[in-house]
């Protein structure tokens, strides 16, 4: 298996359960690792015989961007249900980060792996 990924996208929204959250943008913070093979990509260098990281990003920052969820954890298992039916992907993880949301933290969020590895 090999891993395509996509390092501390930020990306703002409406994120959180108390009142003051449901008012305000926030930062979320992800990466996503995603099991493919790259080896039809690497022998025609063809963009379509690729999971192409720019399409996964572009899809993510519009649905994160648009949501307004109250929990990190439903966010993020519907990141990895967006990711894994629309591209294809068998396994992947990924950590979901809410920067500033605890004053002393620099970040806090989850990490969730779905799928299995091939």
């Amino acid at each position: 298996m090999d891993i395509v990924y996509i390092r501390e996208l930020e990306v703002e929204t409406v994120i959180g359960i108390y009142d003051w959250e449901r008012e305000i943008r926030q930062t979320v913070s992800l990466d996503l690792e995603m099991g493919t093979d790259i080896n039809a990509a690497a022998s025609t260098e063809d963009i379509d015989n690729t999971l192409n990281y720019k399409s996964v990003s572009d899809r993510l920052i519009g649905f994160i961007g648009e949501s307004e969820f109250l929990l990190v954890e439903t966010m993020a298992q519907q990141i990895a249900d967006i990711v894994m039916s629309e591209f294809g992907v068998r396994w992947l993880r990924l950590r979901l980060g809410k920067p500033g949301a605890v004053p002393t933290a620099r970040d806090v969020g989850v990490i969730i792996e779905r799928g299995e590895r091939f």
